[in-house]
């Protein structure tokens, strides 16, 4: 069982910045794909970034540039650093990861970007 949990939602302003976090437990991290989606109102969940166990990264084209995904095998933690915030990145944002035929989210963190 991987338990994911997430931090950092909150409130910004328009061109500002967040930092997501989600972390887990168990020395078995280091060999996970994680993922960030989101999910806005009326929208289907949507891929954000990701980055494999290798450290290789990917993102949507809507995020590329203003956001970039990390991960420390130390603390268990991928994050999820969002600058340049539009009104439009409004959503709930999901960490994930697949592990041996199952999948993992995270409870979830709401980014709302309002003046």
């Amino acid at each position: 069982q991987v338990q994911l949990v997430e931090s950092g939602g909150g409130l910004v302003q328009p061109g500002g910045s967040l930092r997501l976090s989600c972390t887990t437990s168990g020395s078995i991290f280091r060999l996970f794909d994680m993922e960030w989606f989101r999910q806005g109102p009326a929208n289907p969940r949507e891929l954000v970034a990701g980055i494999n166990s290798g450290g290789s990264t990917n993102y949507a084209d809507s995020v590329k540039g203003r956001f970039t995904i990390s991960r420390d095998n130390v603390w268990n933690t991928v994050y999820l650093h969002m600058n340049s915030l539009k009104p439009e990145d409004t959503a709930v944002y999901y960490c994930h990861t697949r592990w041996l035929g199952s999948n993992y989210w995270g409870q979830g963190a709401q980014v709302t970007v309002s003046s």
